[in-house]
């Protein structure tokens, strides 16, 4: 382990119970640091997060256990460290992510808060860290994973990661749509012709707690987002889902007053759920909307289903939360068949993210 810098601690951050309890100070800043983070990397504050919505999604425990330290420097608050490890049985993996405000950069805060990531995940017996970093483009040499899908510049985090015997293995594209009449019309002509394609398939949408007739539907799906969605080299557990985990899931959307919508395709013939979409938006939707989780079952591809729910949940979403600007969507750039949806859409890439593995000996 190299010496930490003068004035440096790590120290654990336990989650309060509210964010008006007495101990909740660490918390309200690790929050507000995160956000000042987000808002250095990209420029505006479409990822910025109320504490009283950040805290019940940490609080889940049961499926992954969420570490958290807060960086503190001559005793101000300058980042965060998290480490979350699947409770899957078995598992080997564990995923980290380190932020720091960009003035503090290059002096050793990095290094010791890594060395605090690697110690934590032997401790915990995992071997498989993985982590994901936002790169801005900027000119000089650029770096490709081996799927041949995408490139990031060689950066401040990729020098990072590189130095530490990470390998990159996927970029991920942050894509915008702008919510405007123009393209809303646009979005109604493609759900026609999205349609016409899903004869044996019906529009099925909900908010939050699922309905019972379909939460075995929709948790199955939930377990294929890992099994059926590129991952490149990064490695995931496969996981179960049933009713119990998928009102873990949902607990802290409902807790946090965030809304979530799940447009969902239902095959008429079998009753099935075929694929799904969700759009989500916090308390205040004057803010932007985040296109989470879409899915088409491989068994079920080829009759235009991605774009019929994305479509059809883009165009009610235009009465949950009409004044928000735009949605933000994340994927993996080699999954072309998404990618052609979302462009044909009108959605425009804004960012890419680096996918970083490295397997410890």
């Amino acid at each position: 382990m190299s010496p930490s810098p003068a004035g440096l601690e790590l120290r654990p951050l336990p989650f309060p119970v509210s964010v008006d309890a007495p101990d909740a100070g660490d918390f309200l800043e690790m929050v507000r640091v995160r956000n000042e983070v987000y808002r250095e990397i990209n420029g505006h504050d479409d990822e910025s997060v109320e504490p009283a919505e950040l805290l019940p999604m940490l609080r889940r425990q049961d499926y992954e256990i969420q570490l958290f330290w807060i960086v503190i420097l001559d005793d101000e608050v300058v980042g965060r460290v998290a480490v979350d490890l699947p409770r899957e049985e078995g598992s080997r993996v564990a995923f980290w992510r380190i932020e720091l405000l960009r003035r503090v950069w290059s002096r050793g805060i990095g290094t010791a808060a890594y060395d605090l990531v690697e110690a934590t995940t032997r401790e915990h017996g995992r071997t498989v860290l993985q982590s994901w970093a936002a790169h801005p483009d900027a000119p000089g040499p650029r770096l490709e994973p081996p799927t041949g899908f995408g490139n990031i510049p060689v950066d401040h985090a990729a020098r990072f990661y590189l130095a530490r015997g990470y390998s990159l293995e996927q970029i991920e594209r942050n894509s915008a749509l702008d919510l405007t009449p123009q393209v809303l019309a646009h979005v109604r002509e493609q759900l026609v012709e999205a349609e016409r394609a899903a004869d044996d398939y019906r529009v099925v949408q909900w908010f939050l707690p699922t309905p019972p007739e379909f939460v075995p539907g929709y948790a199955w799906m939930k377990s294929r987002m890992v099994t059926d969605a590129p991952a490149a080299g990064m490695e995931f557990d496969e996981e179960t889902w049933d009713a119990a985990r998928l009102a873990d899931h949902e607990r802290p959307y409902l807790e946090s007053g965030r809304t979530l919508q799940v447009t969902a395709a239902l095959h008429v013939p079998t009753g099935e759920l075929a694929a799904f979409n969700e759009l989500a938006v916090g308390r205040d939707r004057t803010q932007a909307t985040y296109q989470e989780d879409t899915l088409v079952l491989k068994e079920h591809r080829g009759h235009r289903l991605g774009m019929l729910v994305k479509c059809a949940g883009l165009l009610s979403w235009a009465d949950v939360a009409p004044a928000s600007p735009r949605v933000l969507t994340y994927n993996a750039e080699e999954n072309r068949p998404m990618l052609d949806i979302n462009e044909r859409i009108g959605f425009v890439p804004i960012a890419y993210n680096g996918a970083w593995k490295k397997v410890l000996s």
